[in-house]
């Protein structure tokens, strides 16, 4: 069935931001990265793209035909986001060599192309508004570039820099706190540090999980991806679990 650009939703087709939205999106970056790495590095890395672009479209789908906002098709999109983003920033590296600089420089042109045509069509950023289809085109076409800017950052600090992913992690995990404190302490402008954070959780919670997969000889900690892409991938249906449980215990009951 065609996708209606016209239809409007009673609410909101995001989540609340809270405690529960960033830890779901920094494990979210972490198994995507580790998924990505497992399967291009066990596959054929073509057919494991072009198959994770098949699955890519057929959830995102899914998320834009619903409804109304629901938990489950809503992280399952951001999941498989997380997954096809990460292929889509190491294709250009691995399979075309393009050098991390540029790919990052392509991907912040391509985010900042997307948030200007965003904001003068919508004439507004803020994802507290996502409740027409052409305003959650727009979020997720802002997601998907997202989350492959932060792997070539993420990327380029750990290779191009030779930081190695823990330190990586660390430096992304100061900078990922400045947006907050900036909110709170100064007002700077929410939608801005909202951005700002989502991009930083990319490379926050990539570096995190490479550290954790990769070889020791590599500076990990050699658990291997597909192990580190399981645990999160389990933590994660966990935590979905617990919120969509939450969610049917306090809805309101119907008495007849």
């Amino acid at each position: 069935m065609p996708l209606n650009l016209h239809r409007t939703f009673r609410s909101s087709k995001v989540p609340q931001i809270n405690g529960v939205f960033w830890f779901l999106k920094l494990l979210t970056t972490a198994m995507g990265e580790t998924t990505s790495d497992f399967f291009v590095h066990r596959f054929n890395p073509e057919l494991a793209v072009l198959a994770g672009g098949v699955v890519f479209a057929l959830v995102l789908w899914n998320q834009l035909r619903a409804p109304r906002f629901f938990t489950t098709t809503y992280w399952a999109a951001v999941v498989m986001v997380s997954v096809f983003g990460t292929m889509c920033a190491d294709v250009l590296n691995v399979g075309f060599h393009v050098p991390y600089q540029a790919s990052v420089t392509l991907f912040a042109v391509l985010l900042i192309a997307t948030f200007v045509t965003w904001s003068r069509v919508e004439h507004t950023l803020s994802i507290h508004s996502i409740y027409t289809t052409p305003r959650e085109l727009f979020y997720w076409t802002a997601i998907t570039v997202t989350f492959a800017l932060g792997t070539a950052v993420g990327d380029m600090t750990a290779y191009t820099f030779n930081m190695g992913y823990l330190k990586s992690g660390i430096l992304f995990a100061f900078i990922f706190c400045l947006p907050a404190l900036g909110y709170r302490l100064f007002r700077l402008n929410g939608i801005a540090t909202f951005w700002a954070a989502y991009i930083l959780t990319r490379p926050l919670g990539a570096s995190f999980s490479d550290y954790l997969g990769v070889s020791k000889a590599r500076g990990g900690l050699n658990l291997g991806p597909g192990n580190v892409s399981f645990m999160f991938t389990a933590i994660i249906a966990i935590v979905v679990g617990i919120v969509v449980y939450r969610e049917r215990s306090d809805a309101p009951v119907l008495r007849h």
